[in-house]
């Protein structure tokens, strides 16, 4: 069984229920989430070792938490704990013309205050597989991000393959830097990169010529980012692999949905889904980047393990809540185009 690490941020989400506006609701749908946790979650339900790193509070909602994560069959033996509270997220989910919203508490969460040294990496990474951060986590504070070099610079010296998913989040990077000086370091570090046109764009400069995301309608041509992914390899030598989700918004309930892998000699891409009625979006790049993780090292076939990752993505959407709860065998029925929805009795 392959042991894949994961580090970074869970919260606490309140998301309205039944798609009320903040000034509407008068109570939330408690849950968890967070990119990294979700990305463990994913491949916990695929059938692999998944550990997940994070320092959380002592308290009734960090044990929780905890439960919930183990109940899912994610690791949380390394987890370390301090500070005093949980960071939480309030989701308002759109519809149609209107887009969800999301309003971040997570200042002071016990895990921006983490320090080097407070993890054991050495002891984190013996007989691990694979390790994954995104750039959520060095967004949160300093000593989050001296924290995920401790980690990548631990599992570059052991041998682990790295990987990252950039994710940008514009509202997170408030402690004094920025993204494009923080995230190169931690980078150069990553045997695979995932991001979108946001993500290449706003952290490094680097974006498809004549591309408007919000002007797709639905239709987004893979290779023109082929010289995205080109321009971030050619940055970051070390990383083998450069994947670019693709998202088509036609509407806050009607999404196109694919991907992109630059393999340094070819570029590949996978099956458009057509993605209508959608459930719940939060959570959809790092339910690709589980199934990425799961395909290519279970397939060892670059197209199968793009081709599994936006399968399990689209599968997702329509899943409530920040977790893929999907099974492979689920996964892999929609890969052979089966998309029917018919009851399994």
């Amino acid at each position: 069984m392959k042991k894949i690490v994961t580090f970074g941020e869970i919260m606490l989400r309140l998301a309205t229920p039944d798609r009320l506006r903040f000034g509407q609701a008068g109570s939330y749908i408690a849950t968890f989430g967070g990119g990294e946790a979700n990305v463990a979650v994913s491949l916990a339900h695929y059938g692999m070792q998944a550990e997940y790193i994070t320092r959380l509070p002592e308290n009734d909602i960090a044990r929780s938490c905890i439960g919930e994560l183990r109940r899912h069959g994610v690791g949380t033996s390394y987890i370390v704990f301090g500070g005093e509270r949980l960071g939480i997220y309030f989701l308002e989910t759109g519809a149609v013309a209107r887009p969800s919203k999301v309003v971040y508490d997570r200042a002071h969460s016990s895990i921006s205050e983490i320090q080097p040294g407070m993890i054991d990496w050495e002891e984190v990474f013996t007989g691990t597989d694979w390790f994954h951060w995104s750039g959520i986590t060095p967004a949160i504070s300093q000593s989050a991000a001296d924290v995920c070099l401790e980690a990548i610079r631990t599992a570059n010296r052991m041998g682990v393959p790295v990987s990252t998913d950039l994710n940008y989040r514009k509202n997170l990077w408030k402690y004094g830097k920025s993204a494009s000086e923080v995230m190169p370091a931690l980078v150069e570090g990553c045997d695979l990169i995932l991001g979108n046109e946001e993500d290449a764009e706003k952290v490094f400069g680097i974006k498809p010529e004549g591309f408007d995301a919000a002007a797709t309608g639905g239709v987004v041509e893979g290779a023109r980012f082929e010289s995205v992914c080109r321009q971030l390899q050619l940055r970051f030598p070390r990383a083998k692999k450069v994947v670019i989700t693709l998202r088509g918004a036609i509407n806050a309930d009607h999404n196109t949905w694919s991907g992109v892998l630059w393999n340094g000699k070819e570029l590949l891409k996978a099956r458009t889904y057509d993605i209508t009625d959608i459930v719940d979006r939060v959570g959809g790049g790092d339910s690709f980047m589980g199934g990425l993780i799961y395909g290519l090292l279970s397939y060892g076939e670059d197209q199968k393990a793009l081709e599994f990752a936006v399968a399990a993505s689209a599968l997702k959407h329509t899943i409530y809540g920040d977790f893929n709860q999907v099974t492979v065998p689920e996964v892999e029925t929609l890969m052979r185009g089966d998309g029917s929805g018919r009851v399994v009795r």
